[in-house]
């Protein structure tokens, strides 16, 4: 693999400004590293391709096998943008329109993939409407809020504030309007978190006022951020050295065709994915049964479709507890994570029975 130190990423507004594309943290990192390695003026560079084991590393994968692989890969083709159009309606289409697993002419894995060709206007030869950043700032979050803050923020750090209201703001990053009701929820998990995350991480920094709406007592349905350079942030981080020190256990890459799951259920072991495979099969079954009392299975839904929003959900989950775990030891993981989506069915029962309580 060619090594660049620095890799420039350019991306057009309108990209950065789509709504609800669901990407998990792994899923956002990997865009911007695909955005980092094309030539945004040069069509020809469309087709990425990484060694399995990047690959593995990028997509922080502890376990190496067909089965994540594929749904990897099916989670990648499967990101679905929507631009809108002058006239107010709106244009639906994949981001990326083909993903390859194969050996090379050495017998070496590879993963190569293909923007799809509606979405080359959006990543290939503009001229205007589009900001830079550098693919360090985006490699040490640890969080797919703290990435979308950031790009949303960078977009305007020549402005020097952005004022965005809240469910707007859901939106762009991905979150449900009914998750956090409370502004103070919002605030702690969402805000304050990607606010200390970006003065250590990245090149800006930001604070943030909330507006309220007119009125005594109103409540707060917007952010003002104000945005600023950040000069003491620490050390630059290169591609190579973010895939050299993140420390996962790799299987053999060699020897994918013969790798067997640890799981008898699939879905299962789907899930666990969404954990880093932290947690065995009877482990990963408890955390099911919480989150499918969480997800809205709703009318048209197939069993994929609500297995997909159960492994996004509990992967954003798993992406807050480590963000606790960093802030305080936590001695059972399981036990911690279990209580952390107890909470939330007691929450989501509170919130459907406040909404029916209102209908009457």
């Amino acid at each position: 693999m060619v090594v660049k130190e620095k890799y420039l990423i350019e991306k057009r507004n309108v990209l950065n400004e789509i709504r609800s594309n669901s990407m998990n943290l792994q899923e956002l990192r990997f865009f911007s590293i695909y955005l980092a390695k094309i030539n945004a003026r040069d069509i020809s560079t469309r087709v990425v391709r990484f060694p399995i084991r990047d690959f593995q590393k990028i997509m922080d994968m502890s376990k190496l096998n067909l089965t994540q692989l594929q749904n990897t890969a099916d989670n990648l083709l499967r990101q679905i943008v929507s631009v809108p159009l002058e006239n107010g309606g709106f244009e639906k289409f994949q981001l990326f329109k083909k993903c390859c697993f194969d050996k090379d002419n050495n017998e070496e894995w590879y993963v190569e993939i293909d923007a799809h060709d509606n979405a080359l206007p959006l990543m290939f030869e503009f001229k205007d409407k589009y900001f830079t950043y550098e693919l360090w700032n985006a490699l040490r979050l640890k969080g797919s809020n703290q990435l979308r803050i950031y790009e949303l923020l960078k977009q305007y750090e020549r402005v020097g504030e952005r004022t965005i209201l809240i469910d707007d703001l859901k939106e762009l990053l991905g979150i449900k309007k009914s998750e956090y009701p409370r502004y103070n929820n919002f605030k702690t998990r969402v805000l304050y978190s990607s606010k200390e995350a970006l003065e250590t991480h990245t090149d800006i920094k930001f604070t943030y006022e909330p507006i309220r709406k007119k009125g005594k007592g109103g409540k707060v349905n917007a952010i003002k951020f104000i945005i600023s350079r950040n000069e003491n942030h620490i050390d630059q981080l290169s591609l190579f050295d973010f895939i050299n020190i993140e420390e996962t256990k790799i299987d053999n890459a060699n020897h994918i065709d013969g790798m067997a799951t640890e799981f008898k259920n699939e879905r299962l072991e789907f899930l666990a994915s969404a954990c880093d495979n932290e947690f065995n099969e009877a482990e990963i079954k408890v955390l099911h049964n919480l989150v499918v009392e969480i997800i809205p299975h709703k009318v048209g839904d197939s069993i994929y479709d609500f297995h997909l929003k159960a492994h996004d959900h509990l992967k954003y989950r798993y992406d807050e507890l480590n963000l606790r775990a960093e802030r305080t030891e936590i001695k059972n993981r399981f036990t911690y994570f279990k209580k952390m989506l107890e909470a939330e069915t007691i929450e989501n029962k509170i919130h459907i029975r406040d909404k029916q309580t209102a209908r009457q």
